[in-house]
């Protein structure tokens, strides 16, 4: 079965990726900011070299993941995420050899990196293709958000700054919370529009194991816990003071909390769409925040 580059691209969720992307380009512009970057264009080369490796295991994650939940049964005729495996527009066996070659590239990418940073990426990375390739058994086992936190707030975070200067460093996990949390809360809040669907497929995740109300006001908290961290990080001069510019992400945080907030009144419809709309609010924060650290790297 023949299938178009763009149904392709629909298929690894290309709209998920700055949970992915941004956490690098952060990293970059935090190391940029502290004067950590070594001299030269190799950093900007790595940098390029990261995102691209970044954009290819998520997407093999994504891959791997829907095709798990159709052979598990959460996405099934009556309830589906994504409709192409339900409805037979892509076969099974074709997003499991597409979810293969993408974790094959990103791999790829990842060793070519590690030649140029040091072999202390190849652990960082291989704990982060491991936690991807797992994050199905851990989704089913409520485990899921906290797998999520652990590759994109922090193996992300640590294996960027690692790339970009070949040493381990700790000072760039203070990006971890606020950009981890944000990225959490895109995996929340569709777990917690899919409780009834993912109950009825005898999976158990972590917004069915708080139960649907307090996950809604779990997802509200999500969406004021990295403006906080960045106050206070700036507070304790952690941080810049120019990364409060990354506040003014919070008028699309207030309009997801607003919409949150409406589940006494429509129920887990409340819930719908906020998986995009964290997505883009990661872009919003983590961009403005980055811009800021560049800006600061450049005056101070």
């Amino acid at each position: 079965m023949k299938h178009s580059f763009k149904e392709w691209m629909v298929v690894t969720r290309y709209w998920s990726f700055p949970v992915s992307t941004m956490p690098v380009l952060a990293t970059f512009a935090y190391l940029f900011s502290q004067g950590l970057l070594p001299p030269g264009f190799l950093p900007y080369i790595i940098l390029i070299l990261s995102l691209l490796g970044v954009v290819l295991l998520h997407s093999a994650g994504n891959v791997l993941s829907d095709f798990y939940d159709y052979l598990s049964g959460v996405d099934n005729e009556n309830a589906f995420a994504v409709p192409n495996l339900v409805f037979h527009k892509f076969e099974p066996k074709e997003y499991l050899r597409f979810s293969i070659v993408l974790f094959a590239c990103g791999i790829t990418v990842g060793v070519a990196i590690s030649l140029l940073s040091g072999p202390g990426l190849l652990i960082i990375g291989g704990t982060g293709v491991l936690l991807t390739a797992l994050y199905s058994f851990f989704k089913y086992n409520a485990l899921g958000d906290l797998d999520i936190f652990i590759i994109f707030g922090i193996t992300t975070v640590l294996g960027a700054s690692y790339a970009l200067t070949g040493t381990f460093l700790i000072k760039p996990l203070i990006l971890s919370l606020p950009i981890g949390i944000i990225t959490v809360s895109v995996l929340h809040a569709n777990n917690t529009y899919d409780t009834n669907s993912d109950r009825a497929a005898g999976i158990k995740t972590f917004a069915m194991l708080i139960g649907e109300k307090p996950s809604s006001v779990l997802y509200c908290v999500y969406m004021v816990i990295p403006f906080i961290c960045i106050i206070a990080a700036v507070a304790a001069g952690y941080l810049h003071y120019l990364a409060l510019v990354s506040l003014l992400a919070f008028i699309p945080a207030l309009k997801n909390i607003k919409q949150a907030s409406q589940y006494d009144r429509k129920g887990l419809e409340a819930m719908k769409g906020l998986d995009q709309a964290s997505a883009q609010l990661q872009l919003a924060f983590s961009g403005l925040l980055s811009l800021s650290l560049i800006v600061a790297g450049l005056i101070w």
